[in-house]
């Protein structure tokens, strides 16, 4: 949810024209992750205030208000040093408007101005405190408050850095966000911190930089630390009904030297995808983290040290290519994805999946294999498409671990409170390794002593770095909101995952050959799926105007009918949901009539029988099914209005081919009725909040 764009130049000049370009080309680049307003910020002609540029809508209107702005402006001077921020907001305190958009202000000059991700739980408490010393409050929003602390404490220590100010802002604050702080009383400089929302710094020089690590500082010994005047009851806020003392001023160590370069550029952003048009050299910040860029040279530092924490953070050399981020002749980024799952299923499996010797080795999870296989059970936990992908393969694991395999929403499970033992293993399964509830649980598990183990799309993430060994899908950059070629690349690393554990297994050997063959040939026949595209698109035009849609199956592809629900949720905003075929006389069948759309998943498994009972119980009451079957399978055809074939696998991989259809099929019918395929309304890309 929201993007975070921001934009510093130190000793390389730029023209604020310049400066704007690259800040909404930055905001375009992050449209994807949901939002209804965006802005910016930039130095005001004089360079000696700030001038904010906000509009309610998307991008290309707030590009259309800058191009109004720059007329009679002095936008074309270059300008050695500069820092722009900029942010894309989807509405959670105050509806969607100008004033409650982001980039907020301490006041009407304009002294600081913050952008934010997240949600503040305890902003009531300091806008009381704020208002008792006069601030007025011109949003509806969560935000303001940071931006007007920060003055306020400005105004009490005007002798404090940039970066000390913030630090203190973040000491009050509770809840989760991403920051980036610009201020007209120190220009040319840039802070920005992080807590439960992601953040990373994109860094571009003319130079090699003499280190990949970047020193963390911390504050003084508290045992040792002097009093402050920061720590005057009068001048720090109550939260949750408490009073919360103000972190004592740090000092800087000899042996501490900043990342600095004669000529360089500093990009913040929410995401990598948003920087990578500019440099591949990325620090992803984690929570706590304090960066600020001075006169050209970027410190990070922290609030405290716990036992987890690095001594430095490493620049990252991304190897996302800009055109991974564009969309090329395709028309939407969810179409681009779907068609490039041939692609991406093959970079899950590539350094994995050995067909000559067939053996599979995942590297990252390797040294843990023997702990897993001693555990009592495995819990695989996630949130949508994540967890679609790990009912998907529950069947498959229990078959080749003979462990309990337990599947797990994530929200849920933590409403619940469920026991976790030390020898319990946790599957944490996120596209972006941010999902807000996904990662509250891998916490509580890794509390409670339990191996745990990430499913991720995204190096560097907070799930990647928070768990003790991990699988990374290697999907590629997904822009589209609804998850489409993550889905299948999780799908097939947790059959990796099986695989593994039963290779000494000498019972399950025949069983790992015909998963492994079906892995051989999954992406030939995954190309010869997207070629019903056409016909997909036919059965489109016949649902489109609908305002229900059932979705059936059972055994492996009742997860394809619930991801399949999902997608046309997200996209077309019609009510559809994916049934388990053998509860249809349970009470289901009472929605079938010969109106009602109806899309069965038939295959050639160990369900198949039931299955066809269904779809006969289904065609007596007067349904019409659109059925997904095997090809020439004509047993199966003599039941169906409509039929979609697709090529025979081993059932345990069968549902990666029979989603592909319902993602096409959703697609086509969100474009028949107008809706924005990438961008769904009220939906993000990563959700970062619960």
């Amino acid at each position: 949810m929201c993007g975070i764009f921001a934009y510093l130049n130190y000793l390389t000049p730029k023209t604020r024209r310049e400066v704007l370009e690259y800040l909404v080309t930055g905001l375009k680049r992050l449209e994807y992750r949901g939002y209804d307003s965006a802005g910016v910020a930039v130095d005001s002609d004089d360079g000696k205030g700030i001038t904010l540029v906000k509009q309610t809508g998307k991008v290309k209107i707030l590009e259309d208000a800058i191009k109004e702005f720059m007329t009679g402006h002095d936008i074309d001077t270059p300008i050695s040093t500069h820092c722009g921020i900029s942010h894309t907001r989807w509405a959670t305190h105050g509806v969607p408007s100008d004033l409650n958009s982001h980039p907020q202000r301490s006041d009407e000059e304009n002294s600081f101005v913050v952008v934010h991700n997240g949600i503040i739980t305890n902003y009531k408490d300091v806008k009381k405190f704020l208002e008792k010393r006069g601030y007025r409050f011109e949003s509806e929003t969560d935000t303001e408050i940071i931006a007007k602390l920060v003055h306020h404490l400005y105004l009490q220590h005007p002798n404090y850095s940039f970066r000390e100010l913030v630090e203190q802002v973040i000491q009050q604050m509770e809840g989760a966000f991403a920051l980036a702080f610009k201020s007209k009383h120190f220009p040319g400089e840039c802070v920005a911190t992080r807590r439960g929302s992601p953040l990373l710094v994109g860094i571009k020089t003319k130079t090699r930089l003499a280190t990949d690590h970047i020193p963390i500082l911390y504050g003084k010994d508290e045992d040792n630390k002097e009093k402050d005047s920061a720590t005057d009851p009068e001048h720090r806020p109550h939260g949750a009904g408490r009073e919360v003392p103000m972190i004592p001023r740090t000092e800087s160590t000899s042996e501490f030297q900043p990342l600095e370069d004669k000529e360089v550029e500093y990009f913040f952003a929410s995401d990598a995808s948003a920087v990578i048009e500019h440099t591949n050299r990325v620090i992803y910040l984690e929570d706590d983290d304090v960066a600020a860029v001075k006169d050209g040279a970027l410190s990070i530092h922290r609030l405290k040290k716990s036992l987890d924490d690095k001594h430095a953070r490493e620049i990252i050399t991304l190897k996302m290519e800009i055109q991974e981020i564009m969309k090329g002749s395709y028309e939407y980024f969810m179409q681009k994805e779907i068609f490039e799952q041939p692609e991406s299923v093959i970079n899950t499996m590539r350094g994995r999946v050995n067909l000559v010797n067939n053996t599979v080795t995942l590297g990252g999870i390797k040294e843990y294999i023997p702990e897993i296989k001693r555990c009592r059970r495995l819990m695989l936990i996630g949130c949508g498409t994540s967890y679609h992908s790990a009912v998907a393969t529950r069947q498959l694991l229990e078959e080749l671990t003979e462990l309990p395999v337990m599947v797990e929403l994530a929200s849920d499970f933590l409403d619940r409170n469920t026991p976790i033992f030390r020898d319990d293993v946790c599957f944490f399964i996120s596209q972006s390794g941010e999902t807000a509830d996904t990662l509250m649980a891998l916490r509580y598990c890794k509390q409670r002593g339990a191996l745990i183990v990430g499913i991720t799309n995204t190096v560097g993430s907070s799930i990647c770095r928070e768990s003790h060994c991990g699988v990374h899908i290697n999907a590629g950059p997904e822009i589209g909101v609804a998850s489409t070629k993550a889905y299948t690349s999780q799908f097939i690393s947790l059959v990796m995952f099986g695989l593994v554990m039963s290779e000494d297994r000498i019972s399950l050997q025949t069983r790992r050959q015909e998963i492994l063959e079906g892995l051989k040939n999954l992406d030939s026949q995954i190309k010869e799926v997207l070629k019903l595209d056409l016909q997909v698109l036919e059965i489109a035009k016949d649902l489109f105007q609908q305002k229900s849609l059932l979705i059936m199956g059972r055994g492996y592809n009742f997860a394809t009918c619930m991801e399949g629900a999902l997608k046309v949720k997200e996209l077309t905003y019609m009510h559809c949901e994916g049934i388990m075929a053998g509860e249809l006389k349970h009470g289901p069948l009472a929605l079938v009539d010969d109106m009602m759309p109806i899309v069965m998943i038939v295959m050639r498994d160990c369900v198949y029988n039931k299955t066809i009972n269904a779809i006969q119980q289904v065609k007596a009451r007067g349904g019409q099914p659109i059925v997904i079957c095997e090809e020439n399978d004509k047993e199966t055809m003599q039941f169906a209005h409509k039929v979609l074939e697709v090529p025979k696998t081993v059932d345990c991989l069968q549902g990666v081919l029979t989603v592909i259809p319902m993602q096409l099929l959703s697609y086509h019918i969100a474009v028949l009725r107008g809706c924005n395929v990438d961008c769904p309304r009220n939906l993000a890309k990563s959700v970062t909040v619960e």
